[in-house]
Parts: structure tokens; sequence; C-alpha cells
């Protein structure tokens, strides 16, 4: 139930998961960095190693995907429910760790993972939309 004394009460859990998967984006970054000094390859170049490119590549996918799942999980949240935005959306982060910790090892590694986590951006990218129409019929 919505508060009118504290509009933003409803929406702490989505703040909180939101800030898990922001920082689990600035742990890909940072990786990403880490292995840009350990493998010297220099700015702005993407070329390397085999091991270099997947932690690029963990970051990237990482942006790609979080470009979707942060926005549609609020919608989400506006549209149907806080509690259950928060409590799908979770699943997110902890899968995309393990995504990058898989690609880390090798690209094969990262596909249990990724599995996991692209039901949740569906659930979000066409749960919202359906629960405004409903909201509005």
């Amino acid at each position: 139930m919505f508060d009118i004394a504290n509009p933003f009460e409803d929406f702490i859990y989505v703040g909180l998961v939101s800030s898990l998967a922001l920082l689990l984006t600035y742990f890909t970054m940072f990786k990403s960095g880490m292995a840009r000094m350990r493998f010297k390859v220099p700015a702005p170049s993407q070329e390397g190693p085999e091991e270099y490119v997947r932690h690029v590549r963990a970051h990237q996918n990482t942006i790609e995907h979080l470009a979707m799942y942060l926005p549609g999980m609020w919608l989400f949240a506006f549209a149907v429910d806080p509690l259950w935005a928060a409590g799908i959306g979770v699943i997110w982060p902890v899968a995309r760790l393990f995504y990058a910790l898989g690609y880390y090892k090798g690209a094969d590694s990262r596909r249990l993972p990724l599995y996991i986590s692209m039901p949740v951006v569906y659930t979000f990218l066409l749960g919202a939309p359906i629960g405004f129409v409903v909201k509005l019929i």
C-alpha cells in the first residue's frame, strides 16, 4: 500500500537492489581496468590477450544489460509492485556476478548465469507495460 506520508518508503528495497547492481557494475569496471594494467594494454585499445578481452566483455555486457535491467525494474516497481520488483530484481546482480566470474575463467563458463539473469530482464520489460495497461483499464 502506497504511503502518502512517506512515498519513497515502499521503494527502499528497489533502491537497495539498484545499489547492488551498480556496485556490481563498478566491480566489473574495476576488474577490466586491472586487466588492462596486468596485460599492459594501452588505452584506448580493446585488443589484447583473450583473458584481457574476456574481462572487458564481462564489463561491457554488464553495462549493456544494466541499461535494460535498471529502468525496467523501476518501471515494474511502479506498475506492478516494489517488493516483487526487488525480489525478482535481486536475482540479476547475483547471477551477473557469477556471469563475470565465469567469463574471467572462460567464455563457456558464463552461460548458465546468463541464462539465469535474462528472464529477470524479460520479466521487467514485459511486466511493466502490462502492469501499466492493467492500471489504465
